[in-house]
């Protein structure tokens, strides 16, 4: 079983949710308004799960989970992908830092640079920004044409 698996980190985006969630704390706790701030807490909780994400390549899948709670995680099965490719992309052409959703398109774009891109069968596009992408998409690309070559025995 080939596996491949990298781990991209938004520092700022993880610290971001840290200092903020501590600050939501303490604000209401000194306001006395704990149960708004309470909500606050979500915005913070979302930036540090988020803010870094571990990708897997498998012989059955690639897999996209947050690092601070694998349990949030995407799984597209070898046979709902068409193709895999990288290239270099930005976080403002994939809709923003984060898990970012778009008509045709969802990412989970966490800095500048190389990125896997999937193409689905379904003709939208999956895309998270990790290093060596290529290696990814060449391993995923090999076992996409297994999979076909299996479907037409």
């Amino acid at each position: 079983m080939a596996v491949w698996s990298r781990t991209v980190v938004a520092g700022w985006m993880v610290a971001l949710g840290a200092v903020s969630a501590v600050g939501f704390v303490v604000a209401g706790l000194a306001t006395g308004q704990l149960v708004l701030f309470l909500w606050l807490l979500l915005a913070s909780a979302a930036l540090v799960i988020t803010g870094a994400v571990r990708v897997t390549v498998t012989d059955e899948d690639v897999t996209v989970h947050a690092v601070a709670l694998p349990l949030v995680r995407r799984r597209i099965p070898h046979v709902r992908i068409r193709q895999a490719s990288a290239r270099l992309s930005r976080p403002m052409e994939l809709g923003g830092w984060g898990y970012r959703w778009m008509p045709g398109q969802t990412a989970v774009s966490l800095r500048a640079g190389d990125a896997l891109w999937l193409e689905l069968t379904s003709g939208k596009f999956f895309v998270v920004t990790v290093d060596d992408a290529g290696e990814a998409a060449e391993l995923v690309n090999g076992h996409v044409a297994r999979s076909a070559k299996g479907d037409r025995s």
